[in-house]
């Protein structure tokens, strides 16, 4: 069995980075164009190159999100932003579009292209028939079983790779073929501006009543009658491995370095785990313990065991659960004082109870005895963002740990 990629969301270059020292095999980013996440910092030509050459040096790859639904005007710059970026390094390009496919394959011949999930792939004919035309990796619909995907596997040539989402926020439409967030707010979601009115609260109103809005109650609070709970298959990666399935793939542009890293780590574990001993694997409720501490909306299968059903959406609230925030991140580490240089994201005191998730290993609690400033003045609290703290440790710590601390526990 050939172990698949983990492949991770990059929303910038230190994203980039921190997805790759957490273990992702590759990433995939925006530039500032073409992309079907506006909010996302996304990258320029040279942080490409930069992004690029990281991850080349470590043996992984870049792949470059185009997966737009162009219209005409965007047909005329692409080929002008194809010659921007294809010599900056990266792997692949990521589209959607026969048009853009077209114009990738005369410009940048030498650039692998994955069929983008916008693409609505979810038989094995159309999959078959993007491998003759040249792709060279299909992404499935959010929409397939797992039975479905190992027909596809089945059924397609054997070098055409096949990669599933396996984590992240689910959209209410097929695949993110959504209108919903143009006629509401004339925010295209399928141009990459998505206002996410999905997760709104709405009312019912009846033609013959306007300005008459009758609730349309689970509970007390009202309803979020689109609002998908997000995809989580980390309990069953077995499963996963055994679909043929080449590349698992995180959501996530958007999300916090933070939340990318908690969330690399346990599926690498996982997946590190399942290949040591196919035979003998067993699931850790641990992993599943840390992709509770980012900030997510509950977890669901979607619809992996079949079709989604009342117990995947979310109707109380829209809201994310977030127990822990992330304070701090480790810059360095001296064995001699047991003194780790911190950069603050988040206040926290002397006394605090934090724990420490570093790239490898488990994570452990420290209690804050001993904080100073970066004049080397003990401080009892943290609460300059970006600047730097230095933090006793009872154990060593590696370049690029995160302090996490749990929601009321100073």
């Amino acid at each position: 069995m050939k172990k698949p990629e983990l492949l991770a969301p990059a929303g910038n270059l230190e994203k980039l980075k921190k997805a790759l020292i957490y273990g992702a095999d590759a990433v995939y980013i925006g530039g500032e164009e073409y992309s079907l996440r506006a909010a996302a910092d996304n990258f320029t030509a040279e942080e490409m190159r930069q992004g690029a050459d990281f991850a080349h040096e470590r043996g992984k790859k870049v792949y470059l999100t185009a997966n737009i639904i162009p219209h005409n005007r965007d047909m005329d710059e692409y080929a002008d932003y194809l010659h921007l970026v294809k010599d900056t390094g990266i792997d692949a390009v990521i589209l959607s579009d026969l048009g853009m496919f077209s114009v990738t394959r005369e410009i940048a011949p030498e650039l692998d292209i994955h069929i983008s999930t916008q693409a609505n792939n979810v038989n094995y004919q159309s999959a078959r028939v993007w491998c003759q035309m040249g792709a060279k990796r299909v992404i499935v619909a959010r929409e397939l079983s797992l039975e479905e995907i190992k027909e596809i596997r089945q059924r397609v040539q054997p070098e055409l790779e096949l990669e599933a989402f396996v984590h992240g926020a689910m959209c209410i439409s097929y695949s993110g073929r959504c209108l919903l967030s143009n006629y509401m707010t004339g925010r295209d979601g399928n141009g990459g501006k998505c206002a996410h009115p999905c997760r709104w609260k709405y009312y019912l109103m009846e033609e013959q009543r306007p300005g008459e809005y009758m609730p349309v109650f689970e509970n007390e609070r009202g309803t979020f009658i689109y609002n998908s709970k997000d995809l989580c298959m980390i309990e069953h990666i077995d499963k996963l491995m055994e679909s043929g399935l080449t590349s698992f793939k995180i959501e996530g542009r958007v999300k916090s370095e933070f939340y990318v890293a908690t969330v690399i780590k346990a599926y690498r574990q996982a997946i590190d785990a399942y290949m040591a001993d196919p035979e003998h694997y067993v699931f850790d409720p641990q992993w599943l313990e840390e992709l509770k501490k980012v900030s997510h909306r509950g977890y669901t299968t979607g619809f992996y065991f079949g079709k989604a059903d009342a117990s995947s959406q979310n109707y109380a609230s829209s809201s994310y659960i977030r127990e822990y925030d992330m304070v701090g991140v480790v810059t360095g580490y001296d064995p001699k004082t047991q003194m780790a240089a911190v950069v603050q994201k988040n206040r926290f005191f002397k006394g605090s109870t934090v724990e420490v998730l570093g790239p490898t290993g488990k994570f452990f609690t420290q209690t804050v005895t001993e904080m100073r400033a970066e004049d080397g003045k003990e401080i009892e609290v943290a609460n300059r963002p970006q600047s730097t703290v230095y933090i006793k440790m009872d154990q060593p710590v590696e370049p690029d740990a995160f302090l996490r601390k749990k929601k009321g526990m100073d």
